[in-house]
Formats: C-alpha cells, structure tokens, sequence
C-alpha cells in the first residue's frame, strides 16, 4: 500500500515515529471515532470469560510488580508448547459463511495467520475469532460457535472507519482489502478475553485520535501488546515514550527488557528497552556494594550492566569472578552454565585488561569451554602486547563489541615486565589522564592494580598532597606493600615520568625500603613543582592528556 507521495504506508521509516498521526501529518480524527455518520463498518467485539485460573496481561494489576507476576510467558516459550496445536485451535471454532466462494480463500489464509500470532502473543487475542459477517445483522449472517465453546459474557459494537483502521494497521488493511469485497459486508466480529477489553478499546481510540486516555503503567503495557497483536506500531512506539518518561523502578526495568522477546515489532519498543538496560547498569554499576542483588537478577539484566564502561569496580579481574559466581548460582549444571557463558557472557568481559596472574587461571577454569578461553586470553595477550596507538583505534572500533575499551575502575590497569634473573626485577608503567588527576585535589588518592615480585603482591597510589615545607598542594607517588605478615625484604625502586619536550622518561626519586607488609614509600612532592603548575596547559608532564608513570623494582635482599 502506498500514500500519495509514492512511498510504502506501512514502511517502518514513516510509522516508526512515537506519534504517527500527527508525525505524518495525518488529521485528527477523534471526532469520528464510534460515530455513525463517518464510519462505514461496525466491529462486533464478543468479549469471553477470562479463562479459568488464569489473568491475562494487566487486568485488576495497579503496579508493574502485579502485571509481572500475572503476565502471559514470552512468545518463545508459548511457541514451542504449541507449535503442533494449530491444528486443534483451528477445529474449535465452526464458522458459517453464506458466500463461500469469495470468502473461503479470506477464510483460510487469514486464520491460518491469525492461529500463528495467537501462538505467540503473550496477550493470546483470539484472533481466530476474528471473522466477517456477510450481509446485514440478521443472525444467519453472524459467527456461530461450536457448542465447546463459552459464551460471550457480552457484546459491544463500534462504528469504525474501514479507512483510518487500514491507515494505521496492516492486520487492519489486510482485513479490509482481502476479506470484506462487498458493499454488504459491513460487520467484522472480534472475539476477546474480558482483560483485554480496555486496552483494545484505547487502542481503537488512538487508531483515530493519535491520544491515549492513561498513563498507569500496567494499562500501557497491555496497550502496547494489544498494539503489537494488531501491528499498530505508532501506538506501540507511544507507549515506550509515555512508559520511558514515567519514573523506572528495577521491577519495570525487568519487565522492559522482556519485552522484545514479547512482541513481534521489537525495534517499536528498542528506546524503552535501552533505558531500562541504562537505568540497572547505573543502579548497579557498584558490583561489590550490591553483589548479592546482582547475582539474582536475570541473564538479560545481568548482561546490561556487563556492558556498561562505567562499573565501579577494581578491576577487571573482579567481574570475571562476579560472571563466574552468578553463572554458578544460575546455571547448576555444568553443561548449561558453560553454554551461557560461552554464548552469551564472556563476551561482555574485557579480558584485555584483566592481570596477566588472573587470565592464567582463565585458562585452567573448568567452567569454560578450553577452546574459547584460549582464543579470549590469546586475544587480551596479543593487545597487552600492541603499541598504545594501536590499542586505542581497538578501543574505539564498535565492531569489536566493547571488549577492548577501559571501565572506570577503582584500581588502574598497569603494565607490567618482570625478570628472574639475575635477580628479581620488574618494570612497572602507570598512565594516569589529566582529569583523573585533576579529580584528586586537594586530597584524593588512585590506586593501581596489584602487581606481584618475589612472591608478594605491591601495588602503587598517586596522590594530591600538602607540601610540608611549603604548604602548597603537590603530586606525589607512593610503593605499598599488599600483604601483613612478618616477611621482610629490601627493595630498591625509582621513579620516573616521561617529560616533554623529549618524551623520555627521566628519574625523578629512587631509594630503598625494607618491607614488612601493609607499609607504603614514596615522595610526596614527585615533581618538586606545585599542583598549579603541575596541572598547567603547559605543564612538562603531560603528553596528549596523559601522565606517563614508571617505576623499577629490584630485590637484591631476600
């Protein structure tokens, strides 16, 4: 079907808008709605007795957790119970269509679709219901039921407009053009559960006004599957604006993220499911303060605040074991917990900043399929190993899904070489950027990742300190010492920074330090230069926005 500019009615380009009506420029036709003298059709809706022991979608729900707990299953579920039931769905029902030769071939392809879309509507309109009556009203015309079935509770019917229906509806203009040829046939007959009848009714109304009458949550979301039933996709996208601009609880965030996998037109609801995904990854974006939340949400939850930049943790390292945690309580079963985390999970980790102790143990996992997390350690190694310009245009290639960009963690990535020989020995290169180090005044500290020599874990911290002999604010870098206890060894260390304009490292302060665990050394005036000057456009000590840190370990004294 084409509109008068030449282009496709129904193209997703011009219905998409989360107002079609007015976005098109359509008129409004709200005053038209169920009036007699602008209709030319009258939809004869038969509303049934919800079945036994269930509720369908929202009905009598006035919070989303209500609408949760009574809601249909997703459409995948629904599909695979049924997929051998069309059959028996369609023998339900005896239809009786005085016209058999123009209607048989409506008849039969319609309710061939109609059985599909009930299988995997999570609303379950009975669409096979859906029939026209040829001719006037007299009851030789009407839809007769079998005896099995229920009668109707009651019946309502609606002027409608055949035109406007079809204008926003392809079920509708399907309806229309295939099954109602002639001028005599002016009644449609649509047979619905009792819970679905609200929110056919201001889908119809919105069909005309481009207007809902409500904005309860629960409401809106029968809306939007009835929407989706009857592929009103203007109305859907209407429904994921009213619900996106509406206060998001993690109950509702939930139940957004389903609703993909509920609907036939996923991309009308992709906004809303995008800021539900945004609203959990910033909830939950402190893993270790609602670890215990965390680990009972969801797999699509759960992937949303994997994906996320903006996680506080450590590092790396702490959402791999956070992954490994929630698939164990998920998935007891070996064979499911390594499909999930192979098919869906790892991804989401930045194995390429993860230390290089913890992707040993990756390798070794018995969770994970050896295959893969060979390739995913293979993979961060080969960029630890990349040059940083190389590194960065990794980072920034979406098509690489994210796996190589930084969080904001609370401990900085290093990079780390070591040597056994002659003696133990490691190099260790910190980079900090201009706004992480402005954030530190005026007395902020950061802390690196661990780092391991001579069987003990160091890590180092930069801070914003007070000069004690001037009283100025300074940058200073400290050597700490992870683990209490009562070994001691003697380490030399120096530290060095790269300056401009040259670029080279240059030592800044070297010494020794005899360790006992839990001590920290350093130099609380690294640069000999005030935080003003050290954080000048023009400081030495930034290239590009970043800080080059680097410092030198050597045990000569076990």
């Amino acid at each position: 079907m084409r509109d008068s500019s030449g282009g496709d009615l129904f193209d997703p380009l011009l219905i998409m808008d989360p107002d079609f009506s007015r976005a098109s420029g359509s008129p409004n036709f709200e005053f038209a709605f169920n009036s007699v003298n602008f209709s030319d059709r009258v939809l004869r809706i038969e509303i049934m007795e919800d079945p036994p022991g269930s509720r369908v979608a929202g009905h009598g729900c006035e919070t989303l957790a209500d609408w949760a707990r009574h809601r249909k299953r997703p459409r995948g579920e629904i599909r695979k119970e049924k997929a051998t039931e069309s059959g028996k769905c369609m023998g339900e029902h005896v239809f009786m269509q005085p016209e058999t030769e123009e209607c048989d071939d409506y008849e039969e392809n319609h309710d061939e679709e109609a059985v599909a879309m009930i299988e995997e509507s999570p609303l379950d309109l009975n669409q096979e219901g859906l029939n026209n009556s040829v001719g006037d009203d007299s009851e030789s015309n009407e839809l007769s039921w079998s005896t099995e079935s229920s009668k109707a509770l009651r019946v309502k019917s609606i002027y409608i407009s055949s035109a406007i229906l079809a204008a926003k509806s392809p079920f509708f203009f399907k309806l229309f053009s295939n099954g109602m040829r002639e001028s005599d046939q002016r009644h449609a007959t649509l047979r619905i559960y009792a819970s679905e009848e609200a929110a056919l009714m201001e889908l119809l109304s919105f069909m005309y006004s481009g207007k809902l009458s409500t904005t309860s949550p629960p409401l809106l979301l029968d809306i939007l599957l009835a929407a989706d039933k009857f592929e009103v996709v203007s109305c859907m996208r209407h429904c994921s604006q009213v619900l996106r601009s509406l206060p998001m609880t993690t109950d509702s965030a939930l139940l957004y993220l389903d609703l993909p996998s509920s609907v036939s037109i996923a991309a009308a609801v992709q906004p809303l499911t995008d800021a539900a995904k945004e609203f959990l990854a910033n909830k939950y974006k402190d893993l270790t303060k609602f670890q215990d939340e965390v680990l009972n949400l969801p797999l699509s939850a759960f992937e949303a605040i994997l994906s996320s930049n903006d996680l506080q943790v450590a590092s790396e390292d702490a959402i791999y074991d956070c992954v490994l945690k929630w698939a164990r309580a998920q998935y007891p079963k070996l064979e499911e917990r390594r499909e999930i985390l192979g098919s869906r999970l790892l991804r989401l980790i930045r194995f390429s900043h993860m230390t290089c102790r913890k992707l040993k143990k990756v390798l070794t996992c018995n969770d994970l399929d050896h295959e893969i997390a060979a390739k995913a350690v293979t993979e961060a190694l080969l960029f630890k190993a990349d040059a940083p310009h190389r590194q960065r245009t990794l980072a920034a290639d979406e098509s690489t899904n994210r796996r190589f960009v930084e969080r904001a963690y609370k401990y900085r990535p290093l990079k780390v070489v070591e040597f056994d020989r002659p003696y133990p020995q490691c190099i260790v290169y910190l980079d900090l950027k201009r706004d992480e180090c402005a954030k530190l005044f005026p007395s902020g500290r950061v802390y690196s990742q661990a780092f391991h020599l001579g069987g003990q874990g160091f890590f180092l911290s930069a801070h914003c300190n007070v000069d004690q002999q001037n009283s100025l604010h300074c940058f200073g870098l400290f050597l700490g010492m992870q683990e209490k206890g009562s070994t001691s060894f003697t380490v030399d260390y120096e530290f060095a920074a790269r300056t401009r304009p040259s670029g080279e490292f240059a030592s800044k302060y070297k010494g020794y330090y005899t360790f006992t665990g839990g001590k920290a050394v350093g130099y609380r005036n690294l640069f000999a230069t005030p935080w003003t000057s050290f954080m000048a456009d023009d400081s030495l000590f930034f290239i590009d926005g970043v800080l080059h840190l680097r410092a030198e370990l050597t045990i000569k004294q076990p």
